[in-house]
């Protein structure tokens, strides 16, 4: 039976009540700024100690983003148009700081861009945040830190306070499909569930799409080794830690690995690179899949893997490891493998019978 619409009037509320039907909702796809880590159109929290490296990691980023080069550990069929990025920060001079580390990693310098705050300091509910997202076109807002831009008038701890900011900010991030990035600081409760080292109160935790952590790990030969860790991933699959180094002015970014926010948070050490059966799995059905074939569309390959059950992080893995090659025709890539072709039978072909060799 139809459901029938009805709107009760103004007089009976002071908002007329309105609903509105699920089959008339069109469903669309997440997009990525990196994937799984993070969504456009979306809140992302990276948070850590003070002096690990989060700041750099995203300048770093910022970086590639500009420059329309992929990000870490993604294949070049990846890699997004050259795109604004708008970074706020209360913790680093853009003169000393920002744009010289900026310009170290290599980033266009004239699609990087700070709002003045010289009058009045931003905050997340502040309407220069959409009037600059809009105007620029931009595709990443970083805010860093998290303390300094919810306003002086509320509390971190407040849940109430700490939705209706985070809502705001939200929206600018749905209506522009703008990804939003936000630095923070963690706590210092140290044994527990790595989703509640978040500052603050765990609605904020709540809001975000996608948590990502930098953890410092001992025991390590180079003491500025880090681990980005996903702790929260409502959108995707959990991704891979991604392990870096930080230089003087920039992140190396060393390896992808297999490990936990768990795992980076409390364990000793930490082993890169170890082996994976379902990584050896993947390669061998892609190796299948493209088996007699000059080339592939790469988004059939991927759906097919997907389907399977292998994580777009395995076989990101797999298809290095399978010596896959990304081409693009036209403007649709193509995966291939020399190997996977079908060699010529000389001997079969009646064309070459007549040869003296």
């Amino acid at each position: 039976m139809p459901i029938e619409r009805y709107n009760f009037d103004r007089e009976v509320n002071e908002v007329p009540l309105e609903v509105a039907l699920a089959c008339e909702i069109k469903p669309r796809e997440v997009r990525w700024l990196w994937y799984p880590y993070i969504p456009f159109g979306k809140l992302t929290i990276l948070q850590g100690d003070p002096g690990d490296g989060k700041s750099k990691l995203m300048l770093t980023i910022s970086a590639l983003l500009t420059q329309g080069k992929p990000l870490p550990f993604c294949d070049k069929d990846e890699a997004l148009e050259p795109m604004i990025v708008i970074y706020q920060t209360t913790e680093d001079d853009p003169e000393d700081t920002v744009v010289p580390r900026f310009k170290e990693a290599g980033g266009d310098l004239s699609r990087l861009i700070f709002i003045k705050e010289d009058v009045k300091n931003l905050t997340f509910t502040d309407i220069r945040i959409r009037q600059a997202v809009e105007h620029f076109g931009a595709r990443l807002l970083i805010l860093d830190p998290l303390s300094a831009y919810i306003g002086d008038s509320l509390s971190l701890n407040a849940a109430n306070e700490m939705r209706s900011a985070f809502s705001s900010l939200a929206e600018v991030a749905k209506d522009t499909g703008c990804a939003i990035v936000i630095i923070a600081h963690m706590n210092k409760m140290k044994d527990v569930n790595p989703l509640y080292r978040t500052s603050g109160s765990i609605d904020i935790a709540g809001v975000a799409r996608s948590i990502l952590a930098v953890v410092k790990q001992r025991n390590r030969e180079d003491p500025n080794d880090r681990i980005m860790v996903q702790v929260k991933s409502n959108l995707a699959p959990m991704g891979s830690g991604i392990l870096f180094r930080i230089k003087h002015m920039g992140i190396e970014f060393l390896d992808e690995i297999d490990i936990t926010a768990e795992e980076a948070f409390y364990s000793e050490k930490v082993k890169s690179g170890r082996p994976s059966v379902i990584v050896d799995n993947c390669v061998e059905r892609i190796k299948e899949i493209l088996k007699g074939h000059d080339s592939v569309l790469a988004s059939e390959c991927e759906r097919i893997l997907m389907e399977e059950g292998f994580k777009k992080t395995t076989i990101r893995k797999a298809k290095k490891a399978a010596g896959v090659m990304s081409e693009k025709v036209g403007f649709i890539w193509a995966w291939s493998i020399q190997d996977s072709k079908e060699q010529i039978n000389w001997d079969d072909d009646p064309a070459f019978n007549d040869i003296p060799f």
